[in-house]
Order: C-alpha cells, then sequence, then structure tokens
C-alpha cells in the first residue's frame, strides 16, 4: 500500500498540511517536540482508526479548534485506489469513510491498510507489563484475521460481564456465572489457538532480524505463556471460581496471556542492556512488518520509524539502515533530529525520496531524489 496524499487539519499540533509523498522513503527532520511523532501517528490514525498513544479521540483535537480532519489517498500494488476519511467535532462522534462510504464498525477498516510503527514507546514491550505484549500480538493478527478481531471482543465483553458479577456484594447468580465463563472458553480458546499459531511462525522471523541487527552477538528467544496450555479454558476458569470471587476479578484467561522475552537463556527484562532492550524491541516490530508483508491482503504494509537510532552502537545503526533499505520494504516514514542518519539511508541505494522539515506543526518540502 501507498499513501500518496495526506491533508491534516487540527490534529494535535498540526493545525494544516497537505503533504505529497514519495513511494518509497520520505523523512522528517526537526528538534524534538516540533510535531514529528504527531505526523506519524496521523498516519497511523488512518490505519487504526485511533491513535497510537492516546485512546481518547477529543484529547488529538487541536487544543485551539473544535475539529480535525484527516484525509489519506492511497494506492495499492494493482494500483487501485482508496480515499480514507476520518472527521470529528468536539463533543461529537468520529465518522469515518471509505470512498466516501460511511464504516458502520471500525474494525471493518482494520487491516485494509497495513501498518507498523516503531518508535520509543516501543519500550513498553520489553520494561512494560504483560498488557504491553499482548497488544502485540492483537495488533498483528487483527490486520489479516478478522475473526480474531470478534473472537476478542466476544472474550473481553464476557470477562467484562463475569468480573460484574464477581464483584457483586450479594452473592452472584450461579447460572448467570456459567453463561459468561462458558463464552469466556469458547471465544478464549479461538484467540489462543490464532496467537499460538502466529507466535510459532513469529519467532523464527524475529530470531532472523534480531541475528542480523545484533551481527549473531546474542541469542534470543520468546516463549509464549497462556493459560490455555492448562487444559480446557472452561475449567481453569471455573476451578478458579471461589479465589476470583475473593479477589472481585477473573484471575485465569486468556487475557493473562503474556510472551517472555529471553536473551542468552534470561529474562531480558532482567538481564538485558539498554541496546539490548532497543535492539530487541526494533527486532520484534520488523518481524511483525515482515508477517503482515506475507499475510495481509497481498500487500506491502507502510512502515512508520519514529526516532529509532538513540541508544544503538554504529555497528546495529549501520545493519538497520542496510535492512530496510531492502527490496522487502516498501514505503517508509522515518523521523530523525539528525540529518546525518537519514544520509546514510539515502546513500544505501534510495533514489526516490523527499525530505521535509517540521518546525513547530508545520511541515514543509525540502528535498527530494530525482526520480521523484
Amino acid at each position: 500500500m501507498i499513501l500518496q496524499r495526506l491533508s491534516i487539519i487540527n490534529f494535535k499540533n498540526i493545525r494544516s498540511s497537505d503533504l505529497v509523498f514519495s513511494p518509497k522513503l520520505n523523512g522528517f527532520i526537526g528538534p524534538n517536540g516540533v510535531g514529528k511523532t504527531n505526523l506519524l501517528d496521523a498516519i497511523y490514525y488512518l490505519s487504526f482508526c485511533r491513535s497510537a498513544f492516546n485512546p481518547i479521540d477529543s484529547q488529538v483535537l487541536n487544543h485551539e479548534a473544535d475539529f480535525f480532519v484527516l484525509e489519506g489517498n492511497y494506492s495499492n500494488e494493482s494500483g487501485d485506489e482508496e480515499h480514507i476519511y476520518c472527521g470529528m467535532k468536539r463533543g461529537q462522534r468520529k465518522h469515518f469513510k471509505r470512498n466516501q462510504k460511511e464504516y458502520k464498525r471500525l474494525s471493518q477498516h482494520i487491516g485494509l491498510i497495513p501498518l507498523i510503527f516503531v518508535s520509543p514507546s516501543d519500550s513498553g514491550l520489553i520494561e512494560g507489563g504483560s498488557e504491553e505484549r499482548r497488544k502485540l500480538m492483537d495488533m498483528v493478527i487483527s490486520q489479516f484475521d478478522h475473526p480474531y478481531i470478534d473472537s476478542l471482543t466476544r472474550y473481553n465483553k464476557a470477562l467484562q460481564q463475569r468480573n460484574a458479577l464477581l464483584r457483586q456484594e450479594e452473592e452472584p447468580d450461579a447460572s448467570l456465572l456459567d453463561v459468561w465463563e462458558e463464552e469466556m472458553a469458547r471465544s478464549g480458546e479461538a484467540v489462543f489457538a490464532a496467537r499460538s499459531a502466529f507466535v510459532k511462525e513469529f519467532i523464527p522471523v524475529f530470531q532472523q532480524i534480531y541475528s542480523r541487527i545484533s551481527q549473531g552477538a546474542e541469542e534470543v528467544g520468546i516463549n509464549y505463556v497462556s493459560h490455555c496450555q492448562r487444559g480446557p479454558l472452561l475449567d481453569i476458569i471455573r476451578g478458579g471460581r471461589p479465589k476470583d470471587r475473593i479477589m472481585g476479578y477473573s484471575l485465569h484467561g486468556v487475557h493473562r496471556d503474556d510472551l517472555e522475552l529471553m536473551v542468552g537463556g534470561y529474562q531480558l527484562k532482567r538481564e538485558g542492556s539498554q541496546g539490548q532492550h532497543k535492539t530487541f524491541a526494533l527486532a520484534l516490530k520488523l518481524a511483525q512488518f515482515d508477517f503482515l508483508r506475507r499475510t495481509s491482503s497481498a500487500t506491502t504494509p507502510l512502515l512508520l520509524l519514529d526516532d529509532i537510532f538513540d541508544k544503538l552502537d554504529a555497528h546495529r545503526v549501520e545493519e538497520i539502515v542496510k535492512l530496510v533499505s531492502g527490496s522487502n520494504f516498501g514505503q517508509i516514514f522515518i523521523t530523525d533530529t539528525n540529518r546525518d542518519h537519514l544520509d546514510r539511508i539515502l546513500s544505501a541505494g534510495f533514489a526516490d525520496y523527499k525530505l521535509f522539515a517540521v518546525d513547530h506543526g508545520d511541515i514543509n518540502l525540502k528535498s527530494e531524489g530525482p526520480h521523484v
């Protein structure tokens, strides 16, 4: 998929911008805090119907504005064009349209424009709780497997209903608990099956990418951990009912799944260096890209790289440059405070590129390659 043109009005600190992009490399240069990440977030928003950083839509509105609008013109490998529109007035719900037709459910849009966003916040994958690592799985699987979104939605609804019953002061209705537990087990096992299949295929791709970036310096691994591995999920959930009643929430289920991230046979969170943490998170995201490239509607995902070179040694930066310069990647959007990094990427063989300067929400084209 190629994002040909992007129009932004009142999105965070970007008051108005209309940008035409290169189908290959687009670089955005400027100091911290001027709006480079906000631009990438606008692109992310048009793929996922939400911000990558803030779940509250009203908070992506410019503080001085009463509405925001995002519009993107895309083309796929077959040359088919897509026009995606999102608009929202303060205090009202947002409207999302594909080719002038509004979606009945936003989940119908997920996967149309596959995208991977690599940013400094990815440190949460390593240092954060299990929720961050579940989101990693969910974000990729949901872009190529729509039944997975439905299973996950049903599971979360049943989980919320069961937890509400568990929190009641009076003894909850056992038959109602049975109903919601059966739904948790049914949809939860579907979620587990999809996650298991994904992780099995994902691990070797991730290991290959990590090895290339680190030049084989460390051995890494990923272990998927789920209560479903202990036996039928319904038995596990019902077996925990007495303790769950005391706690007031569900202690067992796929909402507690996790990925153990390993380096040299030890847990990365405890043993890894800062550079290893950064390399691990980056390799996770680039492996997601490769996975989606092969599974998601036969279209190459967009790749968003936000300030990825900080805290990496020169050798790892060099390998990343070589990697993203390869033929496996399609359209790339990359931000940096340092023009030198982008120049090194361009020197690796990008003839088709555009470089933009970003200054307090203003985005202006500065240079472009000869083949644009």
